[in-house]
Protein backbone atom coordinates (compact mmCIF):
# COMPACT_ATOMS: atom_id res chain seq x y z
CA UNK A 1 0.00 0.00 0.00
CA UNK A 2 1.20 3.59 -0.60
CA UNK A 3 2.97 5.63 2.03
CA UNK A 4 0.86 7.85 4.26
CA UNK A 5 0.21 11.22 2.59
CA UNK A 6 -0.47 12.63 6.06
CA UNK A 7 -0.22 11.33 9.62
CA UNK A 8 -2.00 7.96 9.92
CA UNK A 9 -5.41 8.02 11.63
CA UNK A 10 -5.45 7.24 15.33
CA UNK A 11 -6.96 3.87 16.26
CA UNK A 12 -10.58 4.08 17.34
CA UNK A 13 -11.70 3.23 20.86
CA UNK A 14 -14.54 4.05 23.23
CA UNK A 15 -18.26 4.60 22.74
CA UNK A 16 -19.63 4.86 19.20
CA UNK A 17 -23.28 5.31 18.26
CA UNK A 18 -24.68 3.27 15.41
CA UNK A 19 -26.45 6.38 14.18
CA UNK A 20 -30.12 6.47 13.19
CA UNK A 21 -30.96 8.09 9.86
CA UNK A 22 -33.86 10.57 10.17
CA UNK A 23 -36.01 10.72 7.04
CA UNK A 24 -38.21 13.22 5.25
CA UNK A 25 -41.77 12.44 4.17
CA UNK A 26 -40.53 11.26 0.77
CA UNK A 27 -38.14 8.84 2.53
CA UNK A 28 -35.04 10.80 1.58
CA UNK A 29 -32.47 11.32 4.33
CA UNK A 30 -33.10 14.46 6.37
CA UNK A 31 -29.57 15.87 6.17
CA UNK A 32 -30.25 18.75 8.57
CA UNK A 33 -31.76 16.53 11.26
CA UNK A 34 -29.02 13.94 10.83
CA UNK A 35 -26.25 16.50 11.25
CA UNK A 36 -27.94 17.93 14.35
CA UNK A 37 -28.29 14.43 15.82
CA UNK A 38 -24.62 13.70 15.14
CA UNK A 39 -23.52 16.91 16.83
CA UNK A 40 -25.67 16.03 19.86
CA UNK A 41 -24.23 12.54 20.12
CA UNK A 42 -20.68 13.84 20.16
CA UNK A 43 -21.65 16.44 22.78
CA UNK A 44 -23.29 13.69 24.87
CA UNK A 45 -20.11 11.66 25.16
CA UNK A 46 -19.72 9.56 22.03
CA UNK A 47 -16.12 9.09 21.00
CA UNK A 48 -17.22 8.50 17.43
CA UNK A 49 -20.13 7.84 15.10
CA UNK A 50 -20.89 4.90 12.86
CA UNK A 51 -23.24 6.13 10.13
CA UNK A 52 -24.86 3.94 7.51
CA UNK A 53 -24.98 0.74 9.50
CA UNK A 54 -27.80 -1.66 10.22
CA UNK A 55 -29.54 0.77 12.58
CA UNK A 56 -29.10 3.57 10.05
CA UNK A 57 -31.03 1.55 7.42
CA UNK A 58 -27.99 1.65 5.14
CA UNK A 59 -29.01 -1.24 2.93
CA UNK A 60 -32.26 0.56 2.12
CA UNK A 61 -30.27 3.36 0.44
CA UNK A 62 -28.61 3.41 -2.95
CA UNK A 63 -24.89 3.94 -3.36
CA UNK A 64 -25.39 7.57 -4.42
CA UNK A 65 -27.67 8.21 -1.45
CA UNK A 66 -25.12 6.77 0.95
CA UNK A 67 -22.35 8.90 -0.50
CA UNK A 68 -24.51 12.01 -0.22
CA UNK A 69 -25.43 11.24 3.41
CA UNK A 70 -21.77 10.95 4.29
CA UNK A 71 -20.83 14.12 2.44
CA UNK A 72 -23.65 16.07 4.07
CA UNK A 73 -22.54 15.15 7.58
CA UNK A 74 -18.96 16.20 6.89
CA UNK A 75 -20.15 19.42 5.25
CA UNK A 76 -22.18 20.13 8.41
CA UNK A 77 -19.03 20.16 10.50
CA UNK A 78 -18.87 16.67 11.94
CA UNK A 79 -15.14 15.89 12.22
CA UNK A 80 -14.36 13.07 9.79
CA UNK A 81 -11.74 11.83 12.25
CA UNK A 82 -14.68 10.79 14.45
CA UNK A 83 -16.53 8.90 11.70
CA UNK A 84 -16.65 5.17 11.01
CA UNK A 85 -19.27 4.90 8.24
CA UNK A 86 -20.55 1.57 7.01
CA UNK A 87 -19.29 0.91 3.48
CA UNK A 88 -19.92 -2.79 2.92
CA UNK A 89 -22.16 -3.64 -0.05
CA UNK A 90 -22.90 -6.86 -1.91
CA UNK A 91 -20.84 -5.58 -4.83
CA UNK A 92 -17.11 -5.10 -4.34
CA UNK A 93 -17.33 -2.32 -6.94
CA UNK A 94 -19.84 -0.34 -4.86
CA UNK A 95 -17.95 -1.10 -1.66
CA UNK A 96 -14.81 0.30 -3.26
CA UNK A 97 -16.51 3.48 -4.47
CA UNK A 98 -18.11 4.22 -1.10
CA UNK A 99 -14.97 3.33 0.84
CA UNK A 100 -12.78 5.46 -1.38
CA UNK A 101 -15.11 8.43 -0.89
CA UNK A 102 -15.03 7.95 2.88
CA UNK A 103 -11.23 7.98 2.87
CA UNK A 104 -11.18 11.04 0.61
CA UNK A 105 -13.43 12.86 3.07
CA UNK A 106 -10.99 12.07 5.88
CA UNK A 107 -12.95 9.41 7.74
CA UNK A 108 -10.51 7.72 10.10
CA UNK A 109 -12.09 4.30 9.59
CA UNK A 110 -14.86 2.43 7.82
CA UNK A 111 -17.09 -0.38 9.03
CA UNK A 112 -17.12 -3.06 6.37
CA UNK A 113 -19.21 -6.18 6.32
CA UNK A 114 -18.68 -8.97 3.78
CA UNK A 115 -20.70 -9.36 0.58
CA UNK A 116 -23.81 -10.94 2.06
CA UNK A 117 -26.04 -12.35 -0.66
CA UNK A 118 -24.22 -15.62 -1.32
CA UNK A 119 -24.23 -17.99 1.65
CA UNK A 120 -21.86 -20.76 2.68
CA UNK A 121 -18.96 -19.05 0.96
CA UNK A 122 -15.42 -19.97 1.98
CA UNK A 123 -13.01 -17.92 4.05
CA UNK A 124 -10.91 -17.81 0.89
CA UNK A 125 -13.73 -16.11 -0.99
CA UNK A 126 -14.42 -13.60 1.78
CA UNK A 127 -10.70 -12.83 2.03
CA UNK A 128 -10.60 -12.22 -1.71
CA UNK A 129 -13.52 -9.79 -1.49
CA UNK A 130 -11.88 -7.68 1.24
CA UNK A 131 -8.54 -7.89 -0.58
CA UNK A 132 -10.04 -6.58 -3.82
CA UNK A 133 -11.49 -3.57 -2.01
CA UNK A 134 -8.24 -2.77 -0.20
CA UNK A 135 -6.24 -3.02 -3.42
CA UNK A 136 -8.72 -0.96 -5.43
CA UNK A 137 -8.96 1.80 -2.83
CA UNK A 138 -5.17 1.84 -2.74
CA UNK A 139 -4.80 4.41 0.00
CA UNK A 140 -2.49 4.12 3.00
CA UNK A 141 -4.99 6.02 5.14
CA UNK A 142 -7.60 3.25 4.81
CA UNK A 143 -8.57 1.61 8.10
CA UNK A 144 -11.16 -1.16 7.97
CA UNK A 145 -13.16 -2.33 10.96
CA UNK A 146 -14.70 -5.65 9.99
CA UNK A 147 -18.43 -6.03 10.65
CA UNK A 148 -19.27 -9.44 12.08
CA UNK A 149 -23.06 -9.80 12.25
CA UNK A 150 -23.86 -13.35 11.16
CA UNK A 151 -27.51 -13.18 12.29
CA UNK A 152 -28.12 -10.56 9.58
CA UNK A 153 -25.49 -11.28 6.94
CA UNK A 154 -25.40 -15.08 7.32
CA UNK A 155 -21.72 -14.69 6.37
CA UNK A 156 -19.66 -15.08 9.55
CA UNK A 157 -16.12 -13.75 9.85
CA UNK A 158 -14.05 -16.48 11.44
CA UNK A 159 -10.92 -16.00 13.54
CA UNK A 160 -8.98 -17.82 10.85
CA UNK A 161 -10.22 -15.29 8.29
CA UNK A 162 -9.24 -12.37 10.52
CA UNK A 163 -5.81 -13.90 11.02
CA UNK A 164 -5.27 -14.22 7.28
CA UNK A 165 -6.43 -10.65 6.63
CA UNK A 166 -4.11 -9.32 9.33
CA UNK A 167 -1.24 -11.28 7.84
CA UNK A 168 -1.77 -9.72 4.41
CA UNK A 169 -3.03 -6.28 5.53
CA UNK A 170 -1.73 -5.58 9.04
CA UNK A 171 -2.23 -1.82 8.64
CA UNK A 172 -5.48 -1.57 6.68
CA UNK A 173 -7.39 -4.08 8.83
CA UNK A 174 -7.67 -2.27 12.16
CA UNK A 175 -10.44 -3.91 14.15
CA UNK A 176 -13.92 -5.38 14.26
CA UNK A 177 -17.45 -4.68 15.38
CA UNK A 178 -18.87 -7.96 16.69
CA UNK A 179 -22.67 -7.91 16.74
CA UNK A 180 -23.00 -11.66 17.17
CA UNK A 181 -23.76 -11.34 20.88
CA UNK A 182 -21.09 -13.99 21.53
CA UNK A 183 -18.75 -12.60 24.18
CA UNK A 184 -16.41 -15.57 23.81
CA UNK A 185 -15.87 -14.72 20.15
CA UNK A 186 -15.13 -11.09 21.00
CA UNK A 187 -12.70 -11.88 23.78
CA UNK A 188 -10.99 -14.55 21.67
CA UNK A 189 -10.34 -11.99 18.93
CA UNK A 190 -9.11 -9.39 21.42
CA UNK A 191 -6.68 -11.88 22.96
CA UNK A 192 -5.53 -13.52 19.73
CA UNK A 193 -4.70 -10.33 17.85
CA UNK A 194 -2.93 -7.69 19.98
CA UNK A 195 -3.67 -4.19 18.73
CA UNK A 196 -6.75 -5.36 16.81
CA UNK A 197 -9.59 -3.17 18.10
CA UNK A 198 -12.64 -5.25 19.02
CA UNK A 199 -15.94 -3.43 19.62
CA UNK A 200 -19.11 -4.97 20.97
CA UNK A 201 -22.32 -4.38 19.06
CA UNK A 202 -24.29 -5.05 22.25
CA UNK A 203 -24.41 -2.64 25.20
CA UNK A 204 -24.70 -5.41 27.77
CA UNK A 205 -21.30 -6.76 26.68
CA UNK A 206 -19.48 -3.43 26.84
CA UNK A 207 -18.06 -3.80 30.34
CA UNK A 208 -17.16 -7.52 30.06
CA UNK A 209 -15.39 -6.86 26.78
CA UNK A 210 -13.47 -3.89 28.18
CA UNK A 211 -12.29 -6.10 31.03
CA UNK A 212 -11.08 -8.65 28.46
CA UNK A 213 -9.09 -6.12 26.44
CA UNK A 214 -11.71 -4.89 24.02
CA UNK A 215 -11.83 -1.37 22.60
CA UNK A 216 -15.41 -0.31 23.34
CA UNK A 217 -18.84 -0.52 21.76
CA UNK A 218 -20.68 0.52 18.60
CA UNK A 219 -24.36 0.31 19.48
CA UNK A 220 -27.82 1.46 18.43
CA UNK A 221 -28.89 2.15 22.01
CA UNK A 222 -26.20 4.84 22.21
CA UNK A 223 -28.55 7.03 20.17
CA UNK A 224 -30.37 7.65 23.46
CA UNK A 225 -27.86 6.42 26.06
CA UNK A 226 -24.53 7.96 25.06
CA UNK A 227 -23.89 9.64 28.44
CA UNK A 228 -24.58 6.37 30.25
CA UNK A 229 -22.26 4.34 28.01
CA UNK A 230 -19.60 7.05 28.38
CA UNK A 231 -20.00 6.77 32.15
CA UNK A 232 -19.44 3.01 31.98
CA UNK A 233 -16.23 3.60 30.03
CA UNK A 234 -14.95 6.38 32.28
CA UNK A 235 -15.65 4.50 35.51
CA UNK A 236 -14.18 1.26 34.16
CA UNK A 237 -10.92 3.14 33.63
CA UNK A 238 -10.86 3.86 37.37
CA UNK A 239 -11.98 0.41 38.47
CA UNK A 240 -15.78 0.78 38.44
CA UNK A 241 -18.66 1.13 36.01
CA UNK A 242 -20.90 -1.66 37.27
CA UNK A 243 -23.87 0.48 38.34
CA UNK A 244 -24.02 2.39 35.06
CA UNK A 245 -23.60 -0.87 33.16
CA UNK A 246 -26.57 -2.39 34.99
CA UNK A 247 -28.78 0.48 33.83
CA UNK A 248 -27.42 0.18 30.30
CA UNK A 249 -28.37 -3.50 30.29
CA UNK A 250 -31.92 -2.63 31.41
CA UNK A 251 -32.28 -0.17 28.56
CA UNK A 252 -31.07 -2.68 26.03
CA UNK A 253 -33.54 -5.32 27.23
CA UNK A 254 -36.44 -2.86 26.96
CA UNK A 255 -35.60 -1.61 23.48
CA UNK A 256 -34.56 -4.88 21.87
CA UNK A 257 -37.95 -6.37 22.72
CA UNK A 258 -39.06 -4.48 19.59
CA UNK A 259 -37.58 -3.93 16.11
CA UNK A 260 -34.66 -1.78 17.17
CA UNK A 261 -34.59 0.97 14.53
CA UNK A 262 -38.34 1.52 14.77
CA UNK A 263 -38.21 1.49 18.57
CA UNK A 264 -35.40 4.03 18.74
CA UNK A 265 -37.11 6.28 16.20
CA UNK A 266 -40.28 6.11 18.30
CA UNK A 267 -38.32 7.14 21.40
CA UNK A 268 -36.68 10.00 19.51
CA UNK A 269 -40.06 11.17 18.21
CA UNK A 270 -41.61 11.22 21.68
CA UNK A 271 -38.56 12.72 23.32
CA UNK A 272 -38.09 15.48 20.73
CA UNK A 273 -41.74 16.19 20.01
CA UNK A 274 -40.93 15.77 16.32
CA UNK A 275 -43.10 13.04 14.84
CA UNK A 276 -41.06 12.92 11.64
CA UNK A 277 -38.52 10.82 13.54
CA UNK A 278 -40.96 7.90 13.17
CA UNK A 279 -40.51 7.80 9.39
CA UNK A 280 -38.72 4.63 8.33
CA UNK A 281 -37.98 3.03 4.97
CA UNK A 282 -39.92 -0.04 3.90
CA UNK A 283 -39.73 -2.94 4.38
CA UNK A 284 -39.23 -1.69 7.97
CA UNK A 285 -42.36 -0.21 9.52
CA UNK A 286 -43.17 2.07 12.45
CA UNK A 287 -44.26 0.59 15.76
CA UNK A 288 -48.00 0.28 16.08
CA UNK A 289 -49.75 2.34 18.76
CA UNK A 290 -49.99 -0.51 21.27
CA UNK A 291 -46.31 -1.38 20.97
CA UNK A 292 -45.33 2.28 21.18
CA UNK A 293 -47.28 2.73 24.41
CA UNK A 294 -45.79 -0.44 25.88
CA UNK A 295 -42.28 0.65 24.89
CA UNK A 296 -42.61 4.05 26.55
CA UNK A 297 -44.07 2.49 29.70
CA UNK A 298 -41.23 -0.02 29.91
CA UNK A 299 -38.66 2.72 29.32
CA UNK A 300 -40.18 4.84 32.08
CA UNK A 301 -40.07 1.87 34.45
CA UNK A 302 -36.28 1.77 34.19
CA UNK A 303 -36.01 5.26 35.67
CA UNK A 304 -33.81 6.39 32.80
CA UNK A 305 -34.59 9.40 30.67
CA UNK A 306 -32.79 10.21 27.41
CA UNK A 307 -30.49 13.25 27.65
CA UNK A 308 -31.95 16.69 26.84
CA UNK A 309 -32.04 17.62 23.18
Amino acid sequence: MPDFPVAPPAPFEGVFAAVLTPLLDDLAADEVALAAHCHRLLAQGCDGLSLLGTTGEANSFSLNERIRILEAVVEAGIPPARLMPGTGCCSITETTILTKRAVELGCAGVLMGPPFYYKNVSDEGIHAAFSEVIQRVGDGALRIYLYHFPQMSAVPLSLDLIESLLKDYPVAVAGMKDSSGDLNNMTAAAKAFPGFRVFSGADDLLLPLLKAGGAGCITAISNISAPLAAEVLAKWRTGGGDAAHTMLCKLRRVITAYPISAALKEIMARHSGDGSWRTIRPPLVQLNDDDARALHAALASTGYGPPPL
